[in-house]
């Protein structure tokens, strides 16, 4: 794909807002400022560019981990695609840039992190098991098969072939 992309170093402007969408998305937006530095040859002193600043915005378990572990004026690195919007207030089209978060992390060339994985459950369907503990076959529940003619499969050919019924 064609997706314009990019990563930012900086700060982090201010503490990251989280929100739910009407469809139940997790969304968290915060902004970072990147003031790139540079060494005057002639004097040889630092000097200041001008700041940059990004909105971000992550989804779903990124927006999570973002609101939970981030904090106004913390270095981070966040890299993602890069998205224009268009909206219209007082009768007017405004455009906005954001970065639209695929990754976010803090910035360890100007210190140090913990990290903790994070495992959340989700509402997973738990099976029948069988006697032995295997995952019961449920397919008859589901596909319109005749409950009185068995078959087999051949795991040699494929071949499914029916058993003759005791009767």
């Amino acid at each position: 794909m064609n997706e314009p992309t990019m990563t930012i170093c900086g700060n982090v402007v201010d503490t990251p807002k989280i929100n739910k969408t009407k469809g139940g998305h997790v969304v968290a937006n915060f902004r970072v400022a990147s003031t790139p530095r540079r060494l005057n040859r002639d004097t040889g002193a630092w000097s200041d560019g001008d700041t940059l600043y990004i909105t971000v915005t992550a989804w779903r378990a990124l927006a999570e981990n973002v609101a939970h572990s981030l904090q106004k004026g913390q270095p981070v690195i966040v890299a993602g695609r890069f998205c224009q919007r268009e909206y219209t207030k007082d009768e007017r089209v405004r455009i906005v840039y954001e970065l639209e978060a695929t990754s976010v992390g803090h910035d360890l060339n100007r210190g140090t992190a913990s990290f903790e994985k994070v495992t959340r459950s989700y509402n997973a369907p738990s099976p029948d098991l069988d006697e032995q503990g295997i995952p019961a076959d449920r397919t008859a529940d589901y596909l319109d098969l005749d409950d009185e003619v068995e078959s087999d499969v051949d795991v040699v050919t494929g071949e499914v072939r029916e058993l003759a019924t005791a009767s």
